[in-house]
């Protein structure tokens, strides 16, 4: 059995061929770009899709992410303006918008953007006194972005946000802030034990004054309400008077009867605690006349009267 070699190698070639046909076929995913170089200068940037590449002439010089990403840098030393040292750890949010520049435009982008982050950090904290940059954290934040996202733009970057971690103070700073936090608890503490007091003081007060309020009013109105009594008790005693007067008025009573109703009167008078009582002239008569015929009835049981 003879062995065609030449079949042999052609099979192998073909094979060899498809070999390096499949392996220089490249599938750019989703949120990726290739930077691919032609006799080492930049030919193109491959987005999404399939793309192939011409064995020895062409080559992909870098892949790189087009997502957001998270840069998050060791604490660096800042001092303030003060000149106290603090520890500040800073997280960055960058996202890479041009391949071309991010492969060409420095080396090593993120050593080259931490340095850049610490020296930006450090200016800015440099001006400001530990007070202020402990409540500054927004206006740090918005400044570093500004000054980051304009040094990073020759190098294909957007720095989308900048933020403060962590601001670590000296061991005393922190020791003394306890402090004045502290004091500043209890002052506050102490002004609203004030206000509390004072708030229930005046409640106190108030219902004094309302409870006084009421009970005067009471006091009023019965005092409104007793006159009121006394003033339909004697109207009642006017009015019956009066229709008294008008019944012995209609009765048309002779002079007699007027003065018997007279020492009647009289005798109810007499029978009070008055010291003096002036008597009528008509009536002294009536009586001096009573008088003597009660004396002779005295004289002599069996006169008549």
């Amino acid at each position: 059995m003879s062995i065609d070699f030449g079949s042999i190698a052609l099979i192998v070639l073909v094979i060899l061929v498809l070999i390096v046909l499949v392996g220089n076929i490249h599938i750019v995913e989703q949120s990726r770009a290739y930077v691919v170089e032609r006799l080492g200068a930049f030919h193109a940037v491959w987005n999404v899709g399939l793309h192939f590449k011409v064995p020895v002439i062409m080559r992909v010089a870098k892949k790189v992410s087009l997502k957001e990403q998270v840069a998050d840098f060791a604490p660096q030393p800042v001092i303030t303006k003060d000149n106290v040292t603090m520890q500040i750890d800073t997280v960055i949010y960058f996202q890479i918008t041009d391949p071309k520049l991010y492969a060409y435009g420095v080396e090593r982008p993120m050593n080259a953007i931490e340095n850049l982050t610490a020296t930006t950090l450090r200016n800015i904290i440099g001006d400001m006194e530990l007070d202020e940059s402990l409540t500054s954290r927004d206006t740090i934040n918005t400044r570093m972005r500004v000054i980051l996202d304009e040094a990073t733009d020759p190098w294909g970057i957007k720095v989308n946000r900048v933020e403060l971690k962590n601001i670590i103070p000296p061991k005393e700073i922190q020791n003394a802030m306890e402090k004045q936090m502290k004091a500043e608890r209890e002052r506050r503490e102490s002004i609203l034990q004030a206000e509390g007091q004072k708030q229930s003081q005046i409640l106190v007060a108030e219902g004094e004054k309302q409870s006084a309020i009421l009970r005067a009013d009471a006091a009023k109105q019965a005092a409104i309400l007793k006159a009121e009594g006394d003033a339909e008790a004697i109207m009642k005693v006017q009015t019956a008077l009066a229709q008294s007067i008008k019944l012995m008025n209609d009765a048309n009573p002779n002079e007699q009867v007027i003065k018997i109703k007279a020492l009647e009167t009289m005798q109810k008078v007499a029978d009070g605690k008055a010291t003096k009582i002036i008597i009528p002239s008509e009536i002294q008569g009536l009586a001096g006349l009573a008088t003597s015929a009660k004396a002779l009835l005295e004289k002599d049981p069996t006169a008549e009267a």
